[in-house]
């Protein structure tokens, strides 16, 4: 290329240029409307379209207006109202701030702007801009209109890019949805052509906060999401986190607010589905709706032109207060939802283990007080005798227990999953609750429960471990014999002994017992490659004796295939109900399924 002169850009092609990183299509235009509109505290916005939003965007809010005489300085490059210093630069509360977007706007469309203060009236501009317009008078309520025609009309090589107008507008619903979500105080009304196509009124109360999140995710999310609202160091985390049974294939259910903006993060991202851990399946995506709300000068949402994406100042605080939130809700959840709902641990009630680590498969330990009617109902139907159904192993588990009448429990009385009325081909428990019928998969079931109580036992005290035969060397780089030697405390708690024995070599004498068999040169090398990551030593340790036991529990638990007594199919629920995460195994899989009565009704066409 031949040498050029140095000169200043025209005004127009400088806006166009910036309107190039924010301006995408009609839906970017819409965000910056939507922001504008949220930030002059409007209760109502209504957005009408027309041609996908290419031919026609019109945004109208009665928040507080434009004054006359700030109208079109309005359109001037980086004219704000929103910050006026360094200081509220690096505290940002609002939206939107950087003062570009109406001339970016404008730079490539055709833009006009009413606006009023009160109700006697107000005034309006239209481009161009850049050689300055006097506002006209106009009738307008209190609030602002902001109505952009013909997109790209005068930069025919970024037009040509846009899709068609049905997947357009598909952006700017899907942009008005999300920006809905962020906001359950305010009003929307999305119309196309026309035809009204959304319309949420402000969400002042649960069931219409609940009605707009089901418009937005869909009502399966509502029926099985849990809700959270957790304040600490700071921070706080609410809104709605998604069962693990509701995973979804893709990341299309997960909204992520801060402090009110929409945001998309890698931090957050992963903090979240660490907290889902072992009851989420590898190639599943959580899904929820939640809100972090924290001091804006803690995150930095000037780290992308379109707002899309921020920085954390101490990401690692942020990490482990998501993580750390949404495992505890997890594991709390009640037991209130039909399907694949998980329990919370009654306190100090203990955990039975079933079948010994290592040995043969002994059967599952019996460790309910239920009495004996309970049982003797749950395992005597009334066409066969109990001698018939019954093994000489089942009389015996029972012999010891007293007898009551023979009698049904009340509905009130009957435990969350049931009690046991058959074994399906040495796989599936088939039980009976107050909502219908209940099928627990044995194994999975019983792997959460041997895996849990494994955890317990390792967090209660010093992790077991045991000494190598011959002390072992290992090659690492520079970096990580540091890292090794500066984390010596972490590592003994986590079950290793180990020392520097030279610049690039770390010495192994004792590993944890969980992991002894595992090649221990290719386990500290990768553990070490790790510890220096976001994780942490310590994290990272966890991760990996987390995966450890998982491997020891799937093990130990009982196998398919095995017949079980009626006492031992009584006692797996009841253990499930006691333990953390009960409602799915290791590797993310529902444990238990809930049929009601309503739809064996319509499988039967009962009523019809």
């Amino acid at each position: 290329m031949s040498a050029r002169t140095i000169r200043q850009l025209p005004p127009d092609l400088i806006d166009q240029i910036a309107a190039g990183e924010v301006i995408e299509r009609p839906a970017s235009v819409l965000k910056e409307l939507l922001e504008n509109a949220i930030d002059a505290g409007a209760s109502r916005i209504d957005v009408d379209a027309g041609g996908g939003g290419i031919r026609l965007l019109r945004v109208r809010d009665d928040g507080h207006g434009i004054p006359e005489a700030q109208i079109a300085l309005a359109m001037a490059p980086h004219a704000t109202s929103k910050i006026v210093s360094l200081d509220e630069l690096e505290r940002v509360a609002s939206l939107g701030f950087r003062g570009e977007a109406l001339p970016s706007i404008a730079s490539v469309s055709r833009l006009q702007i009413r606006s009023a203060t009160g109700d006697e009236g107000g005034w309006e501009v239209a481009g161009p801009f850049h050689d300055g317009v006097a506002p006209a008078p106009c009738a307008h309520p209190r609030g602002t209109t902001v109505e952009m025609r013909d997109l790209f009309h005068n930069v025919p090589a970024r037009r040509k890019f846009l899709r068609t107008e049905q997947t357009e507008f598909r952006h700017i619903d899907r942009m008005l949805r999300r920006t809905a979500l962020s906001r359950f105080g305010t009003g929307f009304r999305l119309s196309h052509d026309g035809r009204v196509v959304r319309d949420y009124p402000p969400a002042d109360t649960v069931a219409r906060q609940a009605a707009r999140i089901a418009d937005v995710v869909g009502s399966g999310f509502v029926e099985q999401a849990i809700e959270i609202d957790d304040d600490r160091s700071g921070l706080r985390l609410w809104g709605w986190l998604g069962q693990p049974s509701i995973a979804r294939s893709q990341a299309d259910w997960q909204y992520m607010f801060v402090n009110g903006r929409p945001i998309r993060d890698k931090v957050v991202t992963h903090a979240i589905k660490q907290g889902f851990g072992d009851v989420l399946h590898h190639a599943r995506q959580p899904a929820y709706v939640l809100f972090l709300e924290m001091d804006p000068a803690g995150v930095d949402v000037n780290a992308h032109p379109a707002k899309h994406e921020v920085r954390f100042r101490d990401q690692g605080k942020v990490h482990g207060f998501l993580s750390h939130v949404v495992s505890q809700a997890l594991s709390g959840a009640a037991p209130s939802k039909p399907h694949h709902a998980e329990f919370a641990p009654s306190a100090g009630a203990p955990t039975a283990v079933g079948a010994g680590i290592g040995g043969p498969q002994s059967g599952l330990r019996f460790a309910t007080g239920e009495s004996r009617a309970l049982y003797d109902w749950a395992a005597r139907p009334a066409s066969l005798p109990e001698a018939r159904l019954a093994t000489a192993d089942t009389a015996a588990s029972v012999a010891s227990v007293d007898t009551q009448p023979d009698q049904a429990p009340e509905p009130d009385e009957i435990p969350p999953l049931g009690y046991a009325r058959a074994q399906l081909h040495g796989i599936y428990i088939l039980a009976e609750n107050a909502h219908g019928l209940v099928c627990v998969d044995t194994h999975a079931a019983h792997e959460r429960i041997v895996y849990e109580t494994l955890k317990r036992q390792r967090d209660a005290g010093v992790v077991p471990s045991q000494p190598l035969l011959v002390p072992l060397d290992v090659a690492v780089s520079e970096r990580e014999a540091d890292l090794a030697e500066a984390c010596d405390q972490i590592l003994a708690d986590g079950g290793f002994e180990l020392t520097r024995s030279g610049p690039t070599t770390v010495t192994v004498r004792r590993v944890p017992t969980a992991l002894a068999d595992l090649d221990v040169a290719t386990l500290l090398a990768d553990l070490l490659g790790r510890m220096g990551q976001e994780a942490g030593a310590d994290r990272e340790l966890r991760r990996l004796s987390d995966e450890r036991l998982g491997t020891l529990a799937c093990h130990a638990s009982v196998r398919a295939h095995r017949q079980l007594t009626v006492a031992e199919m009584n006692a797996l629920p009841r253990d499930m109900e006691r333990t953390e995460r009960s409602g799915q195994c290791n590797h993310g899989r529902p444990t238990w399924v809930q049929i009601s009565l309503k739809e064996l009704d319509r499988l039967f066409q009962r009523g019809r």
